[in-house]
């Protein structure tokens, strides 16, 4: 229910509402198990698309794919409804459904480039020295114009790396081969998990989650997360991707009259588990800028204690279920809980979130100037969607239906690195054998740098494509390579590339 620009979300004394102009202001969903959290984000994500916001949202068990078939009238949602004064009018939303593994949507991809090393190192569960030698590796493709779009692009790459690895480490640092055997066998492992499908072409297109439909309503796209729940490293580590694309790709706009996208994240403390200070740190700035670009950042989790204290406080809309509080720890995060709110006079805001049925919130959302309002305790409206997940058969309509699906559902190999350095190789052995009676200056400057073999004998493959290595990095005083690289990859690639290849997910913040 949409009334003056605001979305009803339930009742207590009074009806409750979410601001629409300050819900980018981002927010924070939690309760136990069971208490009603998914309804509550249904709620939310059926009142956005009302408003005319898009909204993505992972669907952890499945069930918040209802919101794309009429509700069924049960009859506890009509009692809810008529209990908080509203009328239950069953309503289905425009959808558009994603999955990593392809099987319950669209395909999602991205390419090993706009993922960045920082990203790809916690995906790859890299020590800081592993993650040194993969930054060197981003460096060196991006010097070289080597387009790093899937697994076998990075594997090809860090062959090159290990086998110039005595000739790079005077220009980059120490590179060990025994540390990037290391990084091949983790990129393995995470091939063995089936996490290369997510990384190549064609990549996913934000503006592809920022539609709405005929009627002007906003198109909520759901990831189906209950196999990538699986690998819970690459089910954040694909939600801080595309959180940080929004950042990098979208303009600043200010304060608008409602957002242009809202971004629910379920199950966010596997976000902060393990990660590394400054991956906390640079998440942090990304809350807290993000918002500028007018998207919305919705937090989803059992405990607020699962939420880095910097990230928090920068969420303004809070939507509390009930705790178990049997524990100490328990009875600690209940009273951290409670602490949150602007308390109000007329309960103990700790002892009811022990006492909160199903279905029951605390709620407060920021109003006039920003300000949280006094924490009320609410009964959530029922959502106007199917509560539940809906058939398979449905889903597969819905997917056919899709005109994303001839974008997204094919895979697409196109030249990249693993293809540049073959031909790069094979150019080098027709060079070694056209120039076996001579050489020239750069043949002779490959002598000094011990690349050329011909006093010992034909060279390796490896060899050969490092002598190409150690050519390039001499040239690079001679011509300018961004030049050479503009001529030979062109569109968002060749743009891609230009960019400092640390940019990649997250990076650009870091060198702020």
């Amino acid at each position: 229910m949409l009334e003056d620009g605001k979305i009803f979300i339930g009742r207590s004394t009074k009806p409750e509402y979410l601001d629409l102009r300050l819900a980018n202001r981002h927010g924070l969903v939690t309760g136990a198990t069971g208490t009603g959290k998914t309804v509550s984000l249904q709620v939310l994500a059926e009142g956005f698309s009302n408003a005319g916001v898009p909204v993505f949202a992972a669907d952890i068990k499945g069930d918040l794919s209802g919101i794309a078939a009429p509700g069924n009238g049960k009859e506890a949602l009509v009692k809810r409804a008529q209990e908080i004064g509203i009328e239950y009018r069953p309503d289905k939303f425009p959808v558009v459904l994603w999955d990593i593994f392809g099987e319950q949507g669209h395909r999602v991809r991205a390419t090993i480039s706009e993922m960045g090393p920082l990203l790809l190192a916690r995906l790859l569960d890299l020590n800081d020295t592993q993650e040194g030698v993969l930054n060197i590796a981003f460096r060196i493709a991006d010097e070289q114009g080597l387009l790093l779009l899937d697994l076998k692009d990075l594997r090809s790459l860090l062959q090159l790396i290990s086998d110039s690895a005595s000739e790079l480490t005077t220009t980059y640092g120490n590179v060990s081969k025994a540390t990037i055997g290391t990084i091949q066998r983790q990129l393995l492992v995470l091939e063995n998990q089936n996490g290369d499908e997510f990384l190549g072409e064609p990549a996913l297109d934000i503006r592809d989650l920022m539609r709405t439909d005929r009627d002007g309503r906003g198109v909520v796209n759901i990831l189906a997360a209950d196999k990538l729940m699986n690998n819970p490293r690459l089910y954040a580590t694909f939600l801080l991707w595309l959180m940080s694309e929004l950042f990098e790709e979208l303009p600043e706009v200010g304060d608008l009259e409602q957002p242009k996208l809202v971004f629910f994240f379920d199950e966010a403390h596997l976000l902060f588990n393990d990660a590394p200070k400054a991956l906390v740190e640079t998440v942090e700035r990304v809350v807290r800028l993000i918002r500028s670009k007018g998207v919305g950042v919705y937090f989803v989790t059992q405990n607020p204690m699962d939420i880095p204290e910097s990230v928090l406080a920068q969420l303004g809309n809070r939507v509390q279920h009930a705790l178990r509080a049997y524990t100490p720890r328990e009875q600690k995060a209940v009273r951290a809980a409670a602490q949150t709110f602007r308390q109000n006079p007329a309960f103990d805001t700790q002892k009811a979130i022990t006492e909160l049925g199903v279905g029951e919130a605390l709620i407060s959302t920021l109003e006039g100037k920003g300000a949280p309002s006094m924490v009320e305790r609410t009964l959530i409206a029922p959502p106007m969607g199917q509560v539940g997940p809906i058939e398979p058969s449905e889903r597969q309509r819905i997917v056919a239906a899709s005109p994303l699906g001839a974008k997204y559902d094919k895979p697409v190999d196109m030249e990249s690195a693993y293809e540049m350095l073959a031909k790069r190789a094979e150019q080098a052995a027709a060079d070694a054998k056209a120039a076996e009676g001579g050489g020239g200056i750069l043949d002779r400057l490959g002598d000094l740098f011990g690349t050329n073999n011909r006093r010992k004998g034909s060279m390796t493959v490896g060899q050969r494509v490092t002598r190409e290595v150690t050519r390039t990095i001499v040239n690079r005083t001679v011509g300018s390579l961004a030049a050479e690289i503009g001529k030979s990859i062109g569109g968002r690639h060749g743009s891609s590339i230009g960019r400092a290849i640390v940019r990649g997910t997250l990076g650009g913040l870091l060198r702020r």
